[in-house]
């Protein structure tokens, strides 16, 4: 499994060996030893989502209350998304920094993002299936949204599609901007995430 930190501190690109044969392929997308060792503690999972999506549907960016937030580890099952996670730590060194990863079943990587992060994905093909892991059961007092058009976080969106593509829901399209949500103290702060984190670590 190669491990990769990207530019986001606290979300990790995860590609495991593919074995192809006449058949088709197996890999293991999932594990759990190495998620540890980059993560410093185990991924208890919650709950597992998968969604289907049509080209050009967007969504997100997605975050949740810290404590306990919700760690995701996202992958590809079908078609392709690009997948963008987002700090939105206030008092983090990177607030407001993002990273895009393009997860398809050809390469099976995944992207895990710590509690505090926020996450997004647009699908770029037809019937496009992805799959994450949650460390907490759905939540929806405890969960919320930024604006993934937010021009302020210039997600990179239109590189791949063009904006006339793209697909909302009512509530991601109606999500405040980072700055509305951060004037409205509705962002984890980053001290309440390492210190939950580390709390991990403990155990």
């Amino acid at each position: 499994m190669e491990t990769e930190e990207l530019a986001v501190p606290g979300a990790w690109k995860f590609t495991p060996p593919v074995f192809p044969d006449e058949r088709g392929f197996f890999a293991a997308p999932f594990q759990g030893e190495h998620v540890r060792a980059a993560v410093g503690h185990a991924f208890a999972v919650a709950q597992a989502n998968t969604s289907v999506s049509r080209r050009g549907v967007l969504r997100g960016v997605h975050y949740a209350d810290v404590p306990p937030g919700q760690a995701k580890y996202v992958h590809c099952v079908a078609g392709a998304v690009l997948d963008v996670v987002v700090d939105l730590r206030v008092g983090s060194a990177t607030f407001g920094r993002w990273d895009a990863v393009r997860l398809e079943p050809a390469t099976m990587s995944a992207v895990y993002l710590s509690e505090g992060l926020g996450h997004a994905f647009l699908a770029l093909e037809d019937d496009t299936v992805t799959s994450y892991l949650n460390s907490t059961p759905y939540d929806p007092g405890a969960e919320h949204g930024i604006d993934p058009l937010d021009p302020a976080l210039g997600l990179p969106w239109t590189e791949h599609l063009p904006a006339d593509e793209l697909v909302l829901s009512a509530k991601d399209r109606a999500a405040p901007s980072l700055a509305a949500a951060g004037a409205a103290g509705a962002l984890p702060t980053a001290e309440a995430c390492r210190a939950w984190v580390e709390g991990l670590r403990g155990r």
